[in-house]
């Protein structure tokens, strides 16, 4: 009878950024698998090749950040899944005082109001969306 292999992780951040709201997706941990250790390295799978970061720093300090592009999930592969806070989205309220005070009658100025606005829009809309979903 066989063992079952129990598979080992790292983790990183997917924080990806997209143009088109309909595809935002929050900043949220992934995991990559281990595919070997060794006394000096911890290798890891991601996108179909294999990567590895320091084994000595990564569990003395539980997390090792690696040369790399700021939108790579693995920039920093850490030992434990990390919590990643969500910032809360602000309220319909808050978005229109937001305007209001941007506004160039109330000491705003127009490039100001204009980004308030588009906010305030946009979040409208996904109210809707979401109501009408409903």
């Amino acid at each position: 009878m066989s063992e079952i292999a129990v598979t080992e992780y790292v983790y990183g951040i997917d924080s990806s950024v997209h143009d088109d709201d309909r595809f935002y997706e929050a900043p949220h941990a992934v995991k990559f698998p281990v595919v070997k250790k060794t006394a000096k390295r911890v290798y890891y799978e991601i996108n179909g090749r294999t990567r590895f970061v320091d084994r000595q720093r990564l569990e003395a300090d539980g997390e090792v950040r690696r040369v790399g592009g700021w939108w790579e999930r693995d920039l920093t592969v850490y030992l434990r899944e990390p919590a990643v806070e969500q910032l809360a989205s602000p309220s319909l309220p808050e978005l229109k005082a937001a305007m209001r005070a941007a506004h160039p009658d109330m000491g705003g100025s127009h490039k100001a109001f204009l980004a308030a606005n588009k906010a305030y829009v946009q979040a409208r809309n996904k109210a809707a969306q979401t109501e009408g979903e409903r």
